[in-house]
């Protein structure tokens, strides 16, 4: 049986895990009659610790897949698809007010063209996000301390933590993943859309 390659650009379990949970979902769209493979590599995403726009969050996560496509060429090493996913803030202004919610962003590509999907939002405490974005705490340090445990990055991360443990940092990635790679494996519909627009 042949195989359907996709390389990420992390080596976090979380990220790693989503990956491969939203691969199995479409994988009888995607590559029906091959095996998946799904492999870390750690890659620079080229924006700071915490992006906190969804403009740096985009930029980030489509800089690991493409910094990936670079490193895996240079190597001679293929993949099918080469998938980068970022984490961080977006702040928005709304009646009058900062808003600030956490955001997980995947871009995945085949080397030729590429897409983007988001997991949604959710809604930070004010202290919280003065921490990271006024005071410039990494969010994985200030969820530690917020919550008064540690490594929570690794594990639940923010988005369980702020959600009671309902979403966790692995599940936001997963539907980012899977929204991300919806042009590749619903070509009925996405296929249509390229056609009409060429």
């Amino acid at each position: 049986m042949t195989v359907c390659r996709i390389a990420v650009g992390s080596t976090r379990r979380p990220k790693l895990n989503a990956v491969a949970e939203a691969a199995t979902l479409f994988k009888g769209l995607l590559a029906p009659e091959k095996t998946l493979e799904i492999q870390g590599y750690e890659v620079e995403s080229g924006v700071g610790h915490t992006p906190s726009s969804r403009e740096e969050l985009m930029r980030g996560a489509r800089q690991r897949a493409e910094a990936l496509v670079e490193r895996l060429r240079a190597t001679s090493e293929c993949a099918d698809y080469f998938v980068g996913l970022e984490g961080g803030l977006d702040v928005a202004l709304e009646n009058g007010t900062r808003r600030v919610f956490l955001e997980s962003w995947a871009y995945v590509t085949d080397g030729n063209r590429g897409h983007f999907g988001c997991s949604g939002s959710i809604e930070m405490p004010e202290a919280l996000a003065e921490d990271v974005l006024t005071n410039g705490t990494e969010l994985s340090i200030a969820i530690d301390r917020f919550a008064g445990a540690v490594g929570i990055r690794d594990a639940q991360g923010a988005w369980g933590v702020l959600s009671g443990n309902l979403i966790s940092r692995q599940e936001a990635f997963r539907v980012a993943v899977v929204a991300a790679f919806a042009p590749f494996y619903n070509i009925k519909m996405y296929g249509k859309a390229f056609a009409a627009g060429s």
